[in-house]
């Protein structure tokens, strides 16, 4: 299996001075070659080939000087990314390219030459770069992509193949459903709820502070640029913040769990609701779930996505009678058929949980619990987002 290691590296002065200028002949290159591309496709109706882009860089080396001062290897990687780009395009995985910009996250990557002995990353031209290592790697070396962040860090994510194979998929063990929202961060059906911390909120104030400053100095100016630094360490925080939240709750559920079951949530669609649109993005509904999936496919477990439509709010989790109506605002109600009192959230989470069950045994008669999973023939479905 293929894994990266994400370590903090600290260049020297000449070392960053040659990773500036990687990472601009690495754009220049790439907004060439997508330009170059579309306009071929325009004209003859085909585009061009990872082969064709790496047979512009002898000519073009000739034609720009400065082309040659990056190593070769990351302008030939440049060729592997636009492509990778097109195809998750043509297979619908993501919108047409984009220009690369100066401003935004820099990026290059180096395949060959490469080491990583104690503390220190070795890479073409640059030579030993200080390496902040966590934890030791296993495996075969593959690639290096190093990166800088718009606060000025640098880092490189180390591709490692541990040589081992993908462990086969159990089913057999505990199950539990996940139902994600904002005053609890998610429920799951065993009735444990886990709050949300709420990280852009906390630092919000500072981040306003930060921004007005930022608007206040002349354009072009350095001080214009330290102020842009310290706005992007400040949303570095928040992300960071994030991602380590994310990350130990989405291991805690893998370890306990065999079977997770979570709803496929249109978060493009829910963030247009103006209010709140600023809460559902500073939750990462879609990080958390692609954390919980990878995850558990390293561990062998089972995770599964139920349909965003499959009314989860509006039925008992023990009759499975389906109410009409459901207002966001009531958090508990009681079904009118067998006088259940139910906590929304919870009673989502189970639903969730059966719904799951009942795809993974991969048919309408499956049950989950002791009981039918769907309601009884006739009963028509609602979509809902508990």
């Amino acid at each position: 299996m293929l894994k990266a290691y994400k370590y903090r590296i600290y260049p020297t002065q000449e070392q960053s001075i040659l990773l500036a200028k990687s990472f601009g002949c690495v754009r220049w290159f790439y907004n060439f070659a997508l330009n170059l591309t579309s306009e071929t496709y325009k004209a003859t109706g085909k585009g061009l080939s990872r082969n064709d882009i790496i047979n512009l860089l002898p000519s073009l080396k000739k034609e720009y000087e400065w082309l040659t001062e990056p190593p070769s290897q990351c302008l030939q990687q440049v060729a592997l990314d636009l492509s990778s780009a097109f195809l998750n395009f043509f297979e619908k995985r993501a919108n047409y390219p984009n220009f690369k910009k100066k401003g935004q996250k820099q990026s290059i990557r180096f395949p060959q030459q490469i080491k990583l002995d104690g503390d220190y990353l070795t890479l073409p031209k640059l030579g030993k770069v200080y390496c902040k290592v966590s934890r030791l790697p296993e495996g075969k070396f593959k690639s290096v992509t190093v990166s800088l962040n718009p606060s000025g860090e640098y880092y490189a994510a180390c591709l490692y193949d541990d040589g081992k194979d993908k462990p086969a998929t159990l089913s057999e063990g505990k199950a539990i459903g996940v139902d994600m929202g904002i005053n609890h961060y998610l429920v799951t059906s065993d009735g444990t709820k886990h709050g949300n911390p709420k990280y852009y909120r906390k630092y919000e104030t500072k981040l306003a502070k930060k921004q007005k400053q930022f608007s206040r100095k002349q354009k072009g100016s350095s001080n214009r640029n330290k102020a842009r630094r310290k706005v992007a360490k400040v949303h570095n925080k928040i992300t960071r913040c994030r991602e380590d939240f994310l990350h130990k709750l989405s291991r805690k559920l893998v370890d306990k769990n065999q079977v997770i079951v979570v709803e496929n949530l249109a978060v493009k669609n829910i963030v247009k609701n103006s209010k709140l649109a600023k809460s559902i993005s500073d939750a990462g509904w879609g990080q958390f779930c692609t954390m919980l999936k990878y995850k558990a496919e390293r561990a062998g477990k089972t995770y599964i996505e139920v349909d965003r439509f499959f009314p989860s709010s509006k039925t008992c989790n023990n009759c499975l009678h389906q109410v009409n109506n459901l207002n966001l605002d009531i958090r508990s109600w009681q079904c009118p058929k067998c006088q259940t009192v139910h906590d929304r959230d919870i009673n989502v989470a189970l639903n969730i949980r059966d719904e799951g069950l009942r795809l993974l045994a991969g048919g309408h008669l499956a049950i989950a619990s002791g009981q039918r999973v769907r309601p009884s023939k006739g009963t028509a479905f609602r979509g809902d987002v508990g």
